[in-house]
């Protein structure tokens, strides 16, 4: 049969799916969804389509939940239930104001340094021209809540309205623990005023980390590293913690997803299975082998046992179901295949993948 040449880019589609709850198959659901819009909508699924799906309903499907609660008891046990310096958090009602919320109901004091003039995502607590204004460096000035209310008085979010100086202060004074707000961009500037600090910054927290601990901090504790084991039952993530929660309810939040590579996998055989045809794994829900693929001999080497394990043939269709099961990024070692390995199968995996 002739190839038709491509005309068409990439097309999206959202897929509509029954409301989610904890417990139900959602493999299943997500499955049947699709097969059943491409036969309502009349569109064809075609090998190494990708199917995506949004983290939310995945924590969901699982009940991985924790309350405000389960946060006060790990940040008490973590960090000692007394003063604790909570430095670098965003600006957000929905995501960090509820953490805030746990954080201290398990502490005595909490010293909130906020970045300036803005958070780590860019919301803005100041303008760059107020700070030209008023000669203040934000690199190297840190400023307490007096100073910063002088020159700036009470700044509220263009968008929400809300002061979240005001209101994070609020939050934890509800909560009964003291707080003191001060502004700075330096880590180490809340080593004045504690020495248990829980960093709440999100890409730079790596370095955050090590730069308190070479300073001389007692504790130094990231988001990640709050519910990343289960606290009375709770829900947990082994390596996000915290770290993209957010708000379920006035005093539960519903943490990122765990152990996600069995339901990706099993959606890919259940469209495999269903319709003859592949989908494309997330690139973020990478197989074993293709976490471990490698360029030249190690790529080779690997998946020529992947091969042999799993009895795959010299077929077009084993091919296709092989080089589905690895991303992208592999794809420059695995072309070096058929001519480190000369076997048949090989080549027919090296054939299937689009490469450069």
């Amino acid at each position: 049969m002739e190839q038709k040449e491509r005309r068409v880019g990439t097309i999206s589609r959202g897929i509509r799916c029954p409301i989610i709850r904890e417990g139900d198959d959602l493999g299943a659901i997500v499955a049947d969804s699709v097969i059943a819009a491409a036969e309502s909508e009349g569109f064809e699924l075609r090998d190494r389509d990708v199917i995506s799906i949004t983290e939310s309903i995945v924590a969901r499907a699982q009940g991985n939940y924790a309350s405000v609660d389960d946060i006060a008891a790990d940040v008490k046990a973590k960090l000692g239930g007394e003063t604790v310096g909570v430095i670098f958090p965003i600006l957000s009602r929905n995501r960090f104001a509820i953490c805030l919320r746990g954080i201290a109901m398990g502490v005595k004091k909490v010293v909130l340094m906020l970045s300036y003039p803005s958070d780590e995502v860019g919301n803005h607590l100041v303008s760059l021209d107020k700070l030209d204004e008023k000669g203040i460096n934000p690199y190297s000035d840190v400023l307490d809540i007096k100073r910063y209310r002088e020159c700036f008085g009470f700044e509220k979010h263009t968008f929400t309205g809300v002061d979240y100086v005001e209101y994070y202060e609020s939050l934890v004074r509800e909560c009964g623990a003291e707080c003191e707000v001060i502004f700075a961009n330096q880590a180490k500037s809340i080593l004045d005023y504690a020495d248990c600090i829980l960093t709440c910054d999100i890409h730079t927290r790596a370095r955050t980390k090590r730069i308190l601990k070479a300073a001389g901090a007692k504790v130094v504790c990231g988001l990640d590293d709050i519910l990343n084991a289960p606290v009375n039952g709770s829900g947990f993530n082994a390596d996000y913690g915290l770290l993209g929660s957010n708000k379920a309810t006035e005093d539960q939040v519903k943490l990122f997803p765990r152990d996600c590579q069995g339901l990706v996998e099993g959606i890919q055989d259940r469209i495999l299975k269903e319709t003859g045809k592949v989908p494309l794994l997330s690139p973020d829900e990478e197989t074993p082998l293709a976490k471990d693929m490698a360029l030249g001999n190690e790529a080779a080497e690997k998946l020529a046992e992947y091969l042999e394990n799993a009895g795959a043939k010299a077929t077009e269709e084993s091919a296709a179901r092989v080089s589905a099961l690895i991303s992208m990024p592999c794809a420059f070692g695995l072309a070096l295949l058929a001519t480190l390995k000369g076997d048949e199968a090989a080549e027919k995996v090296r054939q299937a993948l689009v490469c450069p």
